[in-house]
């Protein structure tokens, strides 16, 4: 008995750029999660394994307590522009919290970059899901959103061996500039496709009369500058 299995991953074009910039996004943070308690241990002074663990409970709970109120104002503001917006910062924010881990030295420094790392997160987390599902292929629903949750499961999964590696070969430094720099080609690769997200406006016509009389009247662009 042959059993053919048929699988056509063909997608739309904001959904590949979606899921190009999650999959981006998360190699980049795949890096450090392998090392980062490690990192607090040894690198920042006095740090102990509850510094961990209220690293780790900044971040959370500043995230979930941000993310419901932004989402709600999103959803409340017409349009997709504040959705492209927010997104677009908020994943600036995470490259940016990504790199100053690799400058942090005092235990308050790691829980002021962890406050920057959830608002970035929690604007990401927001807004990404909003663009997303507005624009998800007809009747691929449930593909489309499989085909993300794969490749940012396969991202992380490679990402988090890798950075094991380039923290023993190179340093946490290293771990920590390139998640900030994965982080940033994700905004970029948004960035590279507004028009997708944002499409152009159409400039109105005016109706012009010339004086030889209506019947030879005109529709001209509307110069918006005069």
């Amino acid at each position: 008995m042959k059993i053919r299995i048929s699988l056509d991953i063909k997608v739309g074009r904001l959904v590949k750029y979606f899921i190009l910039s999650d999959l981006t996004l998360l190699a980049g943070w795949g890096l450090i999660e392998p090392v980062f308690s490690i990192f607090i241990i040894q690198n920042i002074a006095g740090a102990t394994l509850i510094t961990v663990g209220a690293s780790a409970a900044i971040y959370w709970l500043l995230k979930s307590l941000l993310q419901l109120p932004l989402a709600n104002y999103l959803d409340k503001t017409p349009g997709e522009k504040d959705d492209f917006y927010a997104l677009i910062f908020g994943l600036l924010l995470a490259a940016f919290s990504a790199i100053s881990f690799a400058l942090v030295k005092e235990i308050w420094q790691l829980y002021l970059v962890q406050i920057i790392h959830a608002i970035g997160f929690a604007l990401y987390a927001a807004s990404w899901p909003a663009i997303f599902s507005r624009h998800l292929d007809k009747d691929r629903i449930s593909f489309d959103w499989a085909l993300d949750s794969t490749a940012a499961g396969v991202s992380a999964g490679v990402s988090g061996f890798v950075g094991g590696i380039i923290a023993n070969s190179w340093g946490f430094p290293a771990v920590f500039i390139f998640a900030g720099i994965f982080s940033a080609l994700s905004a970029v690769l948004l960035i590279m496709a507004p028009d997708l997200i944002l499409p152009k406006q159409t400039t109105p016509l005016a109706t012009v009369i010339p004086k030889d009389g209506p019947s030879a009247k005109l529709s001209v662009p509307l110069d918006k500058n005069r």
